[in-house]
């Protein structure tokens, strides 16, 4: 019985009205308007409605005190499995990868979409919205009798709301480098020739009958929609595979988007000119393969430097997406611009995975995805206070804050196991 109370609360906490005003807060807007002093957040209906100072509230909103605490947009979480995976060594409940070795068909299969498999009950959200992260992009991933097509994901908001899971336009994942050496005949060049194959067949210059066709027609239809107007997210690290997709792109016509990035800093000047927005791990300071062997932990703040738009990444998201404050705290550590380093994991994500236009900043017209902080949001030891999503306070508690709160309670007469 007291478990259904505690879940009937929960969604009556969520579906409280989307309105509030937020007082005498230091705004962090993410945007062109830079940090504000002393402002007001005013939240109607889920989107923000005005950003000032001294605003008063309307009829039936209710007042939130900041006391001068930081208020940011909601948090990136990097690319995950959030939704898609529970356990990771228990393969029952992992949904990202595909593989298809030994069917007689076809091996690169680009229509398949992640997003179909989304959990929004899974456990995961409530712990990543702790940390202030509200929103993700969930990733097709590559392996052993796949392809180096990994498929299709898409950005989710983490508000649990099954009905406006995923926003945005979708996204195509390539693995290219020693990574995706087994998936394309065991050389890099072979990706780019597989890849050039594949994007032919999808503008109809090898016909579908051939034996040596890699698309299915569903998989056709799929890139040529991607070759038109859809964004390519390209995980690579080594500075000669990045210049190789740069030309690779140009060739086809194509607004890349770069993952790992542990070299991009040697090409910065390429990726400026090519406007290429890459995602970089500011925790990568030691290389962990021979396409990393330039990582250096100031890579965001020379690529800043240098023009480039940067978004960071941490390690394990899917698990622990608030590490994301801990490579923007880092990134900062090491060059980076406080202002850059906090857009890193906001706004610069938002617009290059194509929803900057609802999330990633604090603006008028914008979504209401806001975290209150009680100290600087970067540093790892700061915690939210309030997380709000379309403007509705969500409820501060995961399966790691139960455990804690029973296990961390004061011994009785029976042991701590008995107790409730």
């Amino acid at each position: 019985m007291k478990r259904l109370l505690t879940a009937l609360l929960l969604v009556a906490g969520s579906a409280q009205a989307q309105d509030v005003l937020i007082r005498h807060a230091t705004v962090h807007t993410a945007g062109a308007r830079g940090t504000l002093k002393n402002a007001d957040v005013l939240v109607q209906g889920g989107v923000i409605r005005a950003i000032g100072t001294g605003l008063l509230a309307p009829a039936g909103v209710a007042v939130h005190e900041a006391n001068g605490k930081p208020l940011t947009p909601g948090l990136f979480g990097g690319l995950s499995d959030i939704g898609l995976e529970e356990v990771s060594a228990e393969k029952s409940t992992v949904d990202s990868t595909l593989t298809m070795a030994g069917d007689g068909r076809p091996q690169m299969r680009p229509e398949f979409d992640v997003t179909l498999a989304y959990n929004p009950n899974s456990m995961l959200l409530p712990v990543a919205r702790l940390g202030g992260v509200t929103f993700t992009v969930l990733t097709a991933n590559s392996s052993d009798g796949g392809s180096l097509v990994a498929g299709q994901g898409g950005v989710l908001r983490l508000d649990g709301d099954r009905r406006a899971a995923v926003v945005g336009t979708r996204l195509l994942y390539v693995n290219l480098g020693a990574g995706a050496d087994g998936l394309s005949g065991g050389s890099r060049a072979g990706q780019f020739m597989l890849l050039d194959q594949a994007f032919r067949e999808a503008k109809g210059l090898t016909p579908y009958a051939s034996p040596y066709a890699l698309l299915t027609p569903a998989g056709r239809e799929t890139v040529a929609r991607y070759l038109l107007t859809g964004r390519i997210i390209f995980n690579v690290d080594r500075a000669a595979d990045i210049r190789q997709l740069l030309a690779f792109s140009r060739k086809h016509n194509l607004r890349p988007i770069i993952t790992g990035g542990a070299e991009a800093w040697q090409v910065a000047a390429e990726l400026k000119a090519a406007n290429v927005t890459v995602f970089v791990d500011a925790l990568q300071d030691l290389p962990s393969s021979f396409d990393q062997l330039g990582s250096r932990l100031d890579n965001a703040a020379l690529l800043t430097r240098a023009g480039v738009n940067v978004a960071l990444l941490a390690p394990d998201s899917t698990h622990n997406a608030r590490k994301i404050r801990q490579a923007a705290g880092n990134a900062v550590a090491n060059g980076l611009p406080w202002e850059s380093g906090l857009a890193a994991i906001t706004r610069v994500p938002a617009q290059a995975l194509g929803v900057g236009n609802k999330v990633g900043r604090i603006d008028v017209g914008l979504q209401a995805d806001l975290v209150l902080w009680d100290g600087d949001p970067l540093e790892v030891s700061t915690l939210a206070e309030t997380v709000w999503m379309h403007g509705r306070a969500m409820p501060m508690r995961s399966r790691q804050t139960e455990l804690r709160d029973r296990y961390l309670q004061s011994p009785g007469a029976l042991p701590r196991a008995y107790q409730h």
